[in-house]
């Protein structure tokens, strides 16, 4: 009874303080192995809203996340020619600023980067902040190159894969990429 107690006081203390800090809907889903997976926006048509949150004005990109990295962001940022706050927007929507966050598919840091485009990018720790932001924001400048400064296909390619882009002939059906697409451009422009 008393573990009980202990463990109901601990599930109200841990949602008062995703509803005051978080202001995201969390979406659930379970792996084929019965992993549980949490997200703040549905990434595939297995996500279930778990928790609905009612938004702040403007989202708080600006917390502590932010202000941990904004250094190696803004040197990033004037290194590839890509603004800080696309940057931010593309972290927040990634990794939520949580540097040891690694996705269903295998994307790994802040930036979420796939094995393949770390090596790609001479990543060789995902986890370090320095490495990911940078390899991240490498690969994304070169998106942003590709598609001649079209934000929401570069984003899609980043999300998606850039074969995914091609295929469709611009931003892919899935819901995860068209989700993604539109979180990341709400971010920058509430950031802008």
């Amino acid at each position: 009874m008393k573990t009980l107690y202990i463990f109901t006081a601990t599930a109200v203390f841990l949602i008062n303080i995703i509803y005051s800090v978080a202001a995201a809907d969390i979406y659930m889903r379970v792996g084929k192995n019965g992993t549980v997976y949490f997200s703040n926006i549905p990434v595939s048509s297995g996500y279930n809203l778990y928790m609905r949150t009612q938004r702040k004005s403007g989202n708080d990109i600006n917390g502590y996340g932010r202000i941990l990295y904004k250094n190696i962001i803004l040197k990033a940022s004037k290194k590839y020619n890509v603004s800080p706050k696309l940057i931010e927007a593309v972290i927040k929507a990634e990794s939520g600023f949580n540097i040891k966050a690694v996705s269903d598919k295998g994307a790994e840091g802040l930036m979420q980067l796939m094995p393949q485009t770390q090596r790609k990018l001479d990543v060789t720790d995902p986890f370090n902040p320095s490495q990911n932001i940078y390899g991240g924001t490498e690969y994304l400048k070169s998106l942003i190159a590709k598609y001649r400064g079209n934000l929401p296909l570069a984003l899609a390619a980043y999300n998606a894969g850039s074969k995914a882009v091609k295929k469709y002939g611009g931003i892919p059906p899935y819901d995860e990429t068209r989700n993604y697409v539109n979180e990341v451009m709400e971010y920058y422009k509430e950031k802008k």
